[in-house]
């Protein structure tokens, strides 16, 4: 299924850490896209490949995980000369890294909020992401919607010219909604 071959971005990714939380697979119809400014326009941006192992239980976070891998070729975002950079040098890269990918290291509550904290691998560099977690139980299936905020430059995405943050923001917004089953 395409769109359990690539999820994160940034978005997510879930591994088995305890043997309570519940282990999904991914839907049809799930989402993991992004939005950032060119020349002060906002534009969003989706992956049409991304796959995602999921294990969460929100009454037990210590057992949760996600494992998510992203096929960065597969980003539309609607304008075909952007598209057709994206997977430029200057860009993703992806001639060298076809995939980005994000584990999870841990899972805490901030006020009435769940965050995913984990490592996002994108051109070769690992960093640390936190993600704002939204999880919906309904019987045996399930939604996940997560955002972050990425700084675009900490993965070296816009080099050279267009490192520019004038020209391209720094800041992009990245979202998933993921629509899961129970297995």
């Amino acid at each position: 299924m395409r769109f359990r071959l690539l999820i994160a971005p940034l978005l997510g990714a879930l591994v088995s850490a305890g043997a309570s939380a519940a282990s999904y697979t991914v839907s049809e119809g799930s989402t993991l896209g992004f939005s950032a400014t060119f020349q002060g326009e906002t534009f969003e941006g989706t992956f049409g490949k991304f796959e995602a192992t999921i294990r969460y239980d929100p009454a037990d976070l210590a057992a949760a995980s996600f494992d998510v891998n992203i096929d960065l070729a597969s980003v539309v975002t609607g304008d075909a000369d952007r598209d057709a950079s994206l997977p430029d040098p200057e860009f993703f890269d992806t001639s060298k890294f076809p995939r980005a990918r994000f584990v999870t290291t841990g899972f805490r509550q901030s006020g009435t909020d769940v965050i995913a904290d984990g490592t996002l691998t994108l051109k070769g560099m690992s960093k640390p992401v936190s993600l704002k977690v939204r999880f919906t139980a309904n019987g045996s299936d399930a939604t996940l919607d997560v955002t972050t905020t990425l700084q675009r430059l900490d993965f070296d995405v816009g080099s050279g010219e267009y490192a520019d943050t004038k020209t391209i923001a720094n800041e992009v917004k990245v979202k998933g909604h993921l629509k899961l089953k129970a297995q």
